[in-house]
């Protein structure tokens, strides 16, 4: 006989130390000679990126010890952030960027003596955030790499410049800022790397301005290289204002391809020799996403002609397609969710690849064969499987009868069922972004909560990725309104139909989705609680000088622009309504965050002092816009639960008890 125990009070081995051990996932993925490279969360190490190998025979093992951190801070949320050559003698050459100074560093992991010591490729900047590189591609017979170079030219966060730029790899640009050269002419706010044709005379990249979010419209750029390798003549050759372009690549015979949403869907075209874009396999679904990060990729062309994609609508799928018929067939598997990854040595193609039951992991297609198989970082249960939730994929109807999507975790243990009377509590999780969505896949944060008995609902609200423009732009000048409608509608179906326990139910969400929370304890008594993580809490100051330059015209399609609807500035944001909270709260923030900065948290306890509402504030230092130190994640972790335990009346004796003030 299983025991009977309240939802919430359920023990579970699932712990906040456990969850945090398996916090992050691989990325960056990619292929030297028959090796696969990635990165790798490292939460019990302060939080670093470390860099691993996995050697032809199957051997994995880390390259860099601690205290190298391969993480860019370009845009602030970084991109891509090594490369690496093989060579016929001495092993491969690796180049990527530092965390804690940004320069380049180029690495012979293979050699000996000084060359197995990192050397620094570019120099150090006193001014600003310094010099960021990202995106790299090293060009052996031109003997430099070509990147991204981010450079601040003043104390703002807004002082900066972008530009297309070759580093050189004899180290000559160590301290020398004149040895790089500038690639692209600067015209543009934001570039992306260039990707250089197989005959090694045109190159492609993407550029956008502010306003615009990469997801609003950027534009593919063609160069012509000379021999001394200069970039001559650049033009548009795709995208424009309302049209995004968030990857660009060549195939092995000198085609360009593009993801475009042009159609209203991310779908991947061939440019005409006429000029006119050519769709090779259009369908209503995403073959692509949004370019948070510079060096994405959702498509990778191989050497026998075919491409290889990532898409789907929701949830998404690796695939196989013929560009001459359109043909295209997916790789079998139970992964459900696929990162903007890829890599391809020969006739196989690698991707990261996660599903509800399996964390994130290196999935590897031989498309000769058909056969997908995990080949790193494999996923092994830390608990028995019993104990992970099962997500029920849902669609309700929010205002106008809107389409709303959700991932709905149900509270689930093999040691313990609930009286039959009692319903469970709900935890509304909202994505960051907002321009983003919640994935299909085994988080052991979502089972930490359900196997103690406490449902989970991960709500893909108007705005999210994965079903189209048309979804994606129900948030344009409605941030504040309609992410906070669709959360909910989605928590009040799920209590009208006896799911959920309406007097328990809760908020959550980091980022974005922190501000989301925040709205919606401003704006409804849905909630009895919520937990709002390094959030915006006052756009007007996010509009002027508290954010970085990447986000920093982010609010005028979110909000509108600040010089047409200031009054709307001020009546959206959580700051100004204090008085309308009237549930508890815990509230997390990073003291290094320059996204979301602290400033905002702290002038919002402020206003809420002496109000009596009961909350908390956790503050953690030298974490930024998203915790990655195994520390942070179990103390936000417990005491999220202690604020639910609380709030819904459940002993759990287990974890810190969280003091609440008014």
């Amino acid at each position: 006989m299983v025991p009977t125990g309240p939802y919430g009070s359920w023990p579970s081995p699932i712990d906040a130390a456990l969850a945090a051990s398996h916090d992050g996932r691989p990325e960056y993925l990619g292929a030297v000679g028959d090796e696969l490279w990635w990165t790798a969360p490292r939460p019990t190490e302060g939080g670093r990126r470390a860099l691993v190998r996995r050697r032809p025979d199957g051997a994995e093992e880390q390259i860099l010890p601690a205290p190298w951190n391969v993480r860019s801070r370009v845009h602030e949320y970084g991109g891509q952030p090594w490369a690496g050559q093989a060579r016929e003698t001495g092993g491969p050459l690796i180049v990527f960027s530092h965390f804690p100074d940004q320069r380049l560093y180029a690495y012979e992991p293979d050699g000996a003596g000084d060359a197995a010591v990192p050397r620094p490729l570019t120099p150090l900047s006193a001014t600003g955030g310094g010099l960021r590189w990202a995106d790299p591609v090293v060009h052996p017979d031109r003997a430099e790499v070509w990147c991204v170079l981010e450079e601040f030219t003043g104390p703002a966060p807004t002082d900066v410049r972008r530009v297309v730029a070759a580093v050189p790899l004899d180290g000559s640009a160590a301290e020398d800022r004149a040895a790089v050269r500038e690639l692209s002419d600067g015209r543009h706010r934001f570039v992306t790397g260039p990707r250089l044709s197989p005959d090694g005379r045109q190159a492609a990249w993407i550029a956008w301005d502010h306003p615009r979010m990469p997801w609003d419209g950027t534009e593919a750029m063609l160069a012509d290289v000379t021999a001394d390798g200069v970039f001559a003549d650049p033009r548009r050759v795709a995208g424009g204002p309302a049209e995004s372009v968030p990857q660009v690549g060549w195939t092995p015979d000198g085609q360009l391809l593009y993801l475009s949403d042009r159609s209203g869907w991310w779908n991947l075209y061939r440019a005409g020799a006429d000029g006119e874009p050519v769709a090779l396999c259009p369908r209503a679904e995403e073959f692509g996403g949004p370019l948070w990060k510079i060096g994405l990729g959702w498509f990778h062309p191989l050497a026998n002609g075919l491409v290889a994609v990532i898409h789907g609508k929701g949830a998404t799928a690796l695939g196989i397609l013929d560009p001459e018929s359109g043909e295209l067939v997916d790789a079998a598997g139970p992964w459900t969710e696929w990162a903007p990854t890829l890599a391809a040595h020969g006739s196989r193609v690698a991707g990261v690849a996660a599903s509800p039951r399996s964390a994130y992991e290196i999935v590897e297609l031989d498309t000769c064969t058909g056969r997908a198989r995990v080949v790193g970082s494999a996923h092994d249960d830390p608990v028995d499987p019993a104990y992970y939730p099962e997500p029920q994929i849902r669609t309700f109807a929010g205002p106008d009868n809107r389409e709303i999507h959700a991932h709905v975790y149900p509270p689930h243990s093999p040691d313990r069922i609930a009286p039959g009377d009692e319903l469970p509590p709900y935890v509304v999780w909202a994505h960051g972004g907002p321009t983003a969505h919640a994935p299909l896949v085994l988080d052991l944060e979502i089972a930490y909560f359900t196997s103690r008995g406490i449902g989970v609902a991960e709500v893909n609200y108007g705005g999210s990725t994965g079903y189209g423009r048309e979804y994606r732009e129900r948030l344009r000048e409605q941030w504040g309104v309609v992410d906070v409608e669709d959360c909910a509608a989605v928590a009040e179906a799920l209590a009208s139909e006896g799911t959920a326990d309406p007097a328990r139910l809760a908020i959550r969400g980091g980022s974005a989705g922190g501000w989301t929370t925040a709205a919606s304890l401003v704006g409804n008594d849905v909630y009895a609680c919520g937990t709002i993580i390094y959030p915006i809490l006052d756009l007007l100051g996010w509009a002027t000088d508290e954010t970085h330059d990447f986000e920093s015209r982010y609010l005028e399609s979110l909000i509108g622009p600040l010089a047409e609807v200031p009054a709307r500035y001020k009546e959206r944001s959580p700051l100004g309504h204090v008085d309308r909270i009237s549930a508890p709260f815990l509230l997390l923030q990073g003291l290094d965050d320059v996204i979301c900065p602290p400033a905002q948290s702290e002038r919002f306890l402020a206003a809420m002092a002496g109000r009596g509402i009961p909350h908390a504030y956790l503050a953690f230092e030298g974490e930024g816009h998203g915790f990655r130190r195994a520390e942070t994640v179990v103390r936000a972790l417990e005491a999220e639960l202690s604020l639910y335990a609380q709030t819904f009346g459940i002993e759990r004796p287990d974890v810190p008890r969280l003091e609440l003030r008014g």
